[in-house]
């Protein structure tokens, strides 16, 4: 294969389709046991992801390309803010469990 063929070229676990990563917070967020308002992805100038008090969840466009242990640990992030809203000793002692089955 030529250079140019390569270029811009990712895994596939490292490139996943939209309905893919939706599957993937769905799967997340029943494996924590919460439940999200809308699911957003959308260009972010400065950070991967936010959720909105409301429940609301907005991933960056940009997560789609980065690696799977990555984007598990954004959504895994976000999602667990719907049951501690601050980055405290329990929301790190939480996230720290559901990821540690992940190979984090």
């Amino acid at each position: 294969m030529s250079q140019s063929a390569t270029d811009g070229w990712r895994p596939l676990e490292e490139t996943v389709p939209l309905e893919v990563f939706k599957a993937e917070v769905h799967a997340w967020a029943k494996r924590i046991g919460v439940e999200y308002g809308t699911l957003t992805v959308r260009p972010m100038k400065h950070k991967w992801a936010s959720c909105s008090s409301k429940g609301n969840l907005t991933f960056s466009t940009e997560l789609l390309s980065q690696p799977a242990d990555f984007r598990a640990r954004t959504v895994v992030h976000e999602l667990v803010h719907l049951r501690v809203p601050n980055h405290g000793k329990l929301f790190n002692a939480l996230v720290k469990s559901y990821l540690s089955g992940e190979g984090q």
